[in-house]
């Protein structure tokens, strides 16, 4: 028998079950190959900061547990890369502490008292991924004799030990990150702005202990640094921002109900993007400058009247079958051009225009608001997508066909399990390199991608076969959602 001779079902787990009768030698290459099944131990959400609209998040501080020592873990992705504060505590500039991200990309750790530095530790790592997720643990207790160990900063769980610079507290300092009874803020900088955009998740922090980042997170099987649940005290103004409720984003997990109030933040911007189940967004080093990003790196608008630019996603694939869906926010002049690169080759300089060959050229695009459909060397008449339509995407690299539609119909009657028949197909893709999804923008052109995280309002609510995603049309049979958890299972 299939089970070793033990009666019952034989099973092939997935992501949230695994029923039947299990040998031990089946449940341990289970839990070696991440398919069997995790306790949900907490949600697995995140927010979405967008700068434009200043989001952000506010408190006012009770009396704390200790002013000299605490602890704050927190995850983020970035959209943009200069000028992003993180944390701030304290409304004065003498008398503040802040995190934030500087012009130069580095990752800075600020105190004031009294308008006199007490602690200035700059980084010389930059933060410049914005495909990546990072956890950032800074740990304090200013009453250690040692000027190094009273503050001491973690990225994905490594001690940060080079700076740029490295002004340590005095003994006992009471660094405004602990102070009683002052505003704290998320992703705002009250004197100069300096709005987050980008995603936050699992925001804590622990008031009067200094931790290790092994109480937030581990390294896992693949030597990923990814988040545990916090299983300890939090002190008097410690929180856990899980952000699990989309009606009341600013809500504490812990047992201290020290909630935020919500600043411009809204229930579409819960996000499913977090640093285990990471998704595909557009990447800015990948787009033109002529191209204005939005909605954590999810919405493209062009900005210039007289000329154009292109952007494309951070996750290219090269083997499996992945959906993906576009909603046409505005069409002017025929723009926005939509379709795939055939390579990674100079994709700033590319375009999506014509329909000659090679690697900067898309395989497929539409024409904003016209009626052709162009793959080189052919064209095809389609009904003209409009503003607020989508268009959906199949990317069947395993049998290295291509799919397009628009608004639940596939065009040229194109089946994408068809497998290697390609029923329909509007390509045939290389068998070797990369494919990704590509926008040309001209004017003010734009449009809104959801590779399973949406930035936009979703009325249907289809997954992929894994549970992953949130889209508008069902997912074909055997595709999934453009993410790193199933890029490592079926890419």
């Amino acid at each position: 028998m299939a089970n070793g001779g033990i009666i019952g079902t034989v099973n092939t787990p997935t992501s949230t079950t695994a029923t039947g009768v299990w040998q031990q030698e089946e449940q341990y290459e289970a839990k070696v190959t991440d398919t069997w099944p995790q306790r949900t131990l907490f949600t697995t959400k995140s927010l979405r900061f967008n700068r434009g609209s200043s989001d952000n998040l506010s408190r006012t501080k009770g009396t704390s547990t200790s002013t000299t020592k605490g602890t704050y873990s927190f995850w983020f992705k970035l959209s943009k890369t200069t000028g992003l504060t993180l944390i701030e505590n304290g409304t004065a500039a003498a008398d503040r502490a802040i995190v934030y991200i500087q012009s130069d990309s580095t990752l800075k750790l600020f105190s004031k008292i009294g308008n006199s530095t007490k602690l200035d530790l700059g980084t010389n790592r930059v933060f410049r991924d914005t495909s990546a997720w990072y956890n950032v643990v800074i740990s304090i207790d200013t009453t250690q004799g040692t000027d190094t160990n009273r503050v001491k900063l973690y990225v994905n769980g490594t001690q940060e030990t080079s700076f740029a610079s490295s002004t340590y507290p005095a003994q006992n300092d009471a660094l405004r990150f602990f102070t009683s009874s002052e505003i704290e803020e998320i992703g705002i900088d009250f004197e100069n702005g300096g709005l987050f955009d980008g995603y936050m998740s699992e925001v804590i922090k622990i008031d009067g202990q200094q931790l290790a980042p092994t109480s937030f997170g581990v390294t896992n099987s693949d030597g990923v640094w990814t988040p545990i649940i916090y299983s300890g005290t939090y002190g008097n103004n410690g929180f856990n921002l899980q952000f699990e409720n989309a009606a009341a984003l600013g809500t504490d997990s812990s047992p201290n109900g020290n909630t935020f109030t919500v600043n411009n933040l809204t229930s579409i911007d819960q996000s499913t993007d977090y640093p285990v189940v990471n998704y595909a967004t557009l990447n800015p080093l990948a787009t033109g400058s002529l191209i204005t990003l939005s909605e954590g790196n999810l919405k493209a608008t062009g900005n210039n009247a007289s000329d154009s630019s292109t952007t494309t996603a951070t996750i290219g694939i090269t083997s499996g079958k992945f959906y993906w869906e576009t909603k046409i926010v505005n069409i002017v002049s025929g723009y926005p051009y939509l379709g795939i690169y055939k390579d990674f080759d100079s994709l700033v300089q590319g375009n999506l225009q014509g329909g000659a060959t090679g690697d900067r050229v898309m395989t497929v695009y539409i024409a904003g608001g016209s009626t052709t459909l162009v793959k080189p060397g052919t064209n095809l008449t389609i009904t003209a997508p409009a503003n607020d339509n989508i268009i959906m995407f199949a990317v069947d690299k395993d049998n290295n066909k291509f799919y397009m539609g628009v608004n639940g119909t596939w065009y040229n009657s194109g089946n994408p399990t068809s497998g290697a028949t390609g029923t329909g197909s509007l390509a045939d893709l290389d068998a070797n390199g990369v494919v990704m999804f590509g926008s040309h923008n001209y004017n003010n052109s734009a449009i809104e991608l959801n590779f399973g995280s949406p930035s936009f309002a979703i009325s249907s609510g289809n997954t992929d076969g894994n549970g992953y995603g949130n889209f508008e049309y069902a997912v074909p049979s055997g595709y999934y959602s453009l993410n790193t958890k199933n890029l490592g299972e079926f890419g």
